[in-house]
This record gives structure tokens, sequence and C-alpha cells, in this order.
């Protein structure tokens, strides 16, 4: 198979070393600056940043990490507590991604202006505020927290966000394309049937994007049409649910409008947003023409999902580069059993900002490394077609070193060696 064929040409690369030749390309590290404003840093500085990144994406922690690196820890937690934060860890990661849009590999795979997002709950050994009980998933006994990621079609993940798992993740679905500083022109979204409400799809609507989710049970979903249609289509009545009410839209379109120019200028989150409008339980003034234009939304999109089968499948393929992208955040996200050790949720924040930048990293190492290896395909006589092509995906981990190097001594200089003083 064509993938084979790929995969037995990428090199075999430890994980580290993924970050500095990614490092070389695109000089993210640049965004790494000093707290104070200093921009003066050592080769040691961001050596330990490296470290710092690596020690939060692979769960390790600065001790292990010291241990396995040789860097003292207080390098660790120095680099972490100047250099590492929310702002600059987001510009290293838009950094990756403007470089990563601009190869011509990418193409193949998306615009850019399509996305997803989707959540991935985590387990926890600590107590968080934001930690919660769900036995659905793991059980009466283990608190978890959900880390919400935004995918475009192209590979790289423009945003991540921990987040509740009792919160439903419709809540956050516009905050990182709202909040999106890459190149990326998001222009359609998809989820799944938790990232949906109606709501959802009016805000939207009145942004000027499209939000294209794939609905469970979508022929049990309620449809609405703008006039009575009993006389009329009466073999279409079993799905029409209700009608819509166009003049009470119209009389509160210019309260619909200073809303989404609050989200559009930043003066308050979407999810804050949405957070209090579903709180408000049907007696919010703006929740009800909110809700009664998303109604026509989802309307027409049904009608196109059940009609169109490209978009049925545009859609689901772009819902399972998410899921590809779970699992490699779960092969990278793997020492101490993938459980979340940090308490505060600005710090499970941070240790998420590094686990998408390294993440990205990956996608875009792979993505230059595939590119060469479909040429020389091409040129070996190979026929590649834009077919195979597309049909690759810059998530694959097979030839990624996550455990580094262990060097061991032979036994004979063991044996001859004394005893190791107490600490």
């Amino acid at each position: 198979m064509f993938k084979d064929l790929i995969t037995n040409l990428l090199p075999r690369v430890d994980l580290a070393d993924i970050l500095l030749e990614v490092d070389s390309w695109v000089n993210f590290s640049k965004h790494f600056t000093h707290a104070s404003g200093n921009e003066n840093r050592s080769n040691e500085i961001t050596t330990s940043i490296y470290a710092s990144i690596i020690s939060f994406a692979c769960n390790i922690g600065h001790t292990q990490m010291s241990q396995a690196s040789l860097i003292p820890r207080q390098s660790l937690i120095w680099a972490t507590e100047w250099y590492l934060r929310h702002d600059t860890l987001k510009s290293a990661c838009a950094e990756i991604i403007n470089y990563h849009h601009k190869h011509p590999l990418s193409s193949y795979w998306g615009t850019g202006t399509f996305s997803s997002s989707d959540g991935q709950r985590l387990s926890t050994s600590v107590k968080s505020r934001i930690a919660t009980k769900n036995p659905k998933y793991y059980g009466h006994g283990t608190s978890m927290i959900t880390n919400y990621t935004w995918t475009s079609d192209q590979g790289p993940q423009y945003g991540t966000k921990m987040i509740t798992s009792t919160k439903r993740d419709a809540t956050y679905t516009l905050d990182e394309i709202l909040n999106n500083i890459t190149e990326l022109e998001i222009l359609e979204h998809t989820t799944d049937t938790a990232g949906y409400t109606d709501i959802v799809f009016a805000l939207f609507d009145l942004l000027g994007l499209k939000f294209c989710p794939r609905l469970k049970d979508i022929g049990g979903q309620k449809l609405y049409c703008f006039t009575d249609v009993s006389g009329k289509y009466k073999h279409v009545l079993p799905l029409l649910k209700g009608n819509i009410r166009e003049n009470y839209i119209l009389k509160h379109s210019d309260e619909m409008l200073r809303i989404v120019a609050s989200i559009k200028l930043g003066w308050v989150t979407s999810s804050l947003l949405i957070g209090k409008i579903q709180s408000s339980k049907g007696i919010n003034l703006a929740a009800n023409p909110l809700r009664e234009n998303g109604c026509i939304e989802k309307t027409i999109h049904i009608l196109k999902y059940i009609s169109d089968e490209r978009y049925q499948r545009k859609i689901g393929k772009q819902l399972n580069k998410g899921e590809a992208l779970h699992s490699l955040r779960q092969f990278i996200f793997f020492l101490n059993e993938s459980k979340i050790r940090i308490a505060e949720p600005e710090d499970q924040q941070l240790q998420a900002d590094c686990l998408n930048l390294v993440i990205n990293a990956v996608v875009l190492w792979n993505t230059v490394y595939m590119w060469l290896a479909i040429k020389q395909l091409k040129n070996d006589g190979h026929n590649v077609t834009d077919d195979d092509i597309a049909g690759l995906f810059p998530c694959r981990s097979e030839h990624i070193n996550r455990l580094g190097k262990f060097l061991f001594h032979s036994r004979k200089r063991l044996k001859l060696r004394p005893l190791r003083p107490l600490k």
C-alpha cells in the first residue's frame, strides 16, 4: 500500500529532535520571551525551554525530566516560570501552523478554511476546581477533565482548552474560532452532537460562518418551516415540528446583532455568553430569538445532510481527522498513566498548550518528510496519484521514539565498581 511505502521511508527520530528540527525551520522559540520583557536568552535557557515543553507534553514532570535529560531541575522550573505562558505558547504554535499552511503538501488535505472541534477526556490524580466525576466513562471514583481541541482540515490544531467534563461541548465551540491568530481563515466548522445547540447554529450564521455538525439520530431531529404547510405539503407533515416566527426574529434582530458584535469584538467570550443564555432556561429575552434563528439554519443543514452524500463524507472525513489527532495526543501524553497531576486550572491549560505545540511540531515534521518521501517514490518510478497523496494524513507516530535513550554499562564494569555512596 502507498501508506506503507511512505511509512517505510520516514526516518526514525527522537521526539526531542523533532522539536529542535522544526524550530530550525520555523524559529518558533523566538516567541518565548522573558516575562519581564527582556529578550536576551542563552542557549542553555532555550534548551531548558525545549525540555520543559516536552516534560509537560509527555506528562513527565520536572523531576523525571531532569533525571532523563541531565538538565538541573531548577533550570526547568526557571524556564517554565519565566518563559512558558499561554500567549507565548499560542504564538509559537501559530508560527508552526502558518509554516505548515504554506507547505505544498498541505493543500492536498484541505484549504485551511474548514475545521472541527472535539473533546478528549483525561483522568486526574489530584483534586481540581474543574475536575468532575463521570461514572459513564471512568467509574465512580475517578475525576476527569476534558481537553477540547480545534483541528484544521490540513492537520494542525489551532486551539486547545481544558474544560469541565460535565459542561456541554457546544458552550466552547466558537471560542478558538474567534480567537484564532493563525493565517487559517476558518469559514466552516463541524462537531459531533455534543458540540451543537440551536443557539450555536444562530451565532455561526450571524457571524457569517457555516456550522455543519454531525447529528446523532438525525431522523428524530425537529424540522421547521416559515408557513403552515398542513394543506399544501401533507407528505412532509410528520417531519415538521413547528413554524418559524419570522416577525419575532426581525423584531429582536438589533438585539441579536449587538450580542454578536460583542463576541466579535472580544468584549465577551462566546462560551461565557452561551453559558449564560443556556442557564436562563427560556426567560432570557435574547435566548428565544437566537434559538428561533438557529432552527432555520439547523433545518437547512439537516435537509442538505440527508440529500447530499458528498456533504456527509466531507463532514465525516473532517471529524475523523480530529479523532486521528486524539490518537497522536494519546501517543505523546503517555507517562504516569496519562493522568493529569496538576491541580490548578491555569497550569493545566499550560500543559495543554505545551502538548498542542508538540503535536503541531510532529504534524509539520511528518508533512515535510512525507513530501520528500513522495518525491523519492515518483523518482523511483512509482505511479503516485493526487488521490494517493490526499489519502495520507500527517498524524503518524510509528517512526517516533518517545522514550529517549538509555545508556547501559557493561556488567563487567559494574562488578568492579564500589557501592554507590548514600545521599
